[in-house]
């Protein structure tokens, strides 16, 4: 696919005002709203369990796929309140973000920028909760494992966003590259994630096939 004439070009200044197409939108309005409902559930299931201390999650469906366990570790609160609740504010931005382009919105620069700086923050923040959910924890939360694809559909397809319309600068072939193939990323991190998942208890899945 080859980029359309002055596509990749920089734009200089912050008074350019960019949109996007439908299916980025969509898929802001979308990924949005799956970390939505990942961190809304997350948050009720919380308060349950401080509510109710023998309360049991209906996604923890064993030692290994156990929700119980990830919302009781230290790692649940990093900030001092229950890490969801963030997902709440930032999904709901993001959402609404989408839904504004859907309107025909264009946004400035900075804008863009703070988007894919968000984006990038929140990426890096579930990939560190993932790490600890594997490697600290030793167990895995299914609406947490929801709230991660989510962030890095959001966070990659927003820097190709970016990187397309030159909101972040780069070289031209690098741009086309990121374009034509903006699939590869993460289907390879979404790929690297689950063989982490598959080695790091592989013990227990061959004991579901024997």
């Amino acid at each position: 696919m080859r980029l359309a004439a002055g596509e990749g070009a920089p734009r200089h200044g912050d008074d350019t005002r960019t949109g996007a197409r439908p299916a980025f939108a969509w898929l802001l309005v979308i990924t949005g709203a799956l970390g939505l409902l990942g961190s809304f559930v997350i948050t009720v299931d919380k308060f349950r369990l401080l509510e109710n201390a023998s309360y049991v999650p209906p996604c923890s469906l064993s030692p290994v796929v156990s929700c119980t366990s990830v919302m009781r570790s230290e790692q649940a609160a990093v900030f001092g309140f229950p890490n969801p609740v963030i997902g709440l504010i930032a999904f709901g931005v993001v959402t609404g973000i989408g839904f504004g382009l859907l309107a025909g919105a264009r946004y400035r620069r900075w804008y863009w920028l703070g988007l894919n700086a968000g984006t990038l923050g929140g990426v890096v923040f579930s990939m560190w909760l993932m790490t600890q959910a594997l490697y600290d924890i030793g167990a895995l939360c299914l609406w947490c494992m929801l709230v991660w694809a989510a962030t890095i559909a959001m966070f990659w397809y927003t820097t190709v966003h970016n990187l397309r319309h030159g909101i972040i600068r780069a070289p031209r072939p690098l741009v086309a590259a990121a374009w034509e193939f903006h699939w590869v990323v993460p289907v390879t991190w979404y790929a690297l994630i689950g063989m982490l998942v598959a080695t790091r208890f592989w013990t227990y899945w061959l004991t579901l096939l024997s």
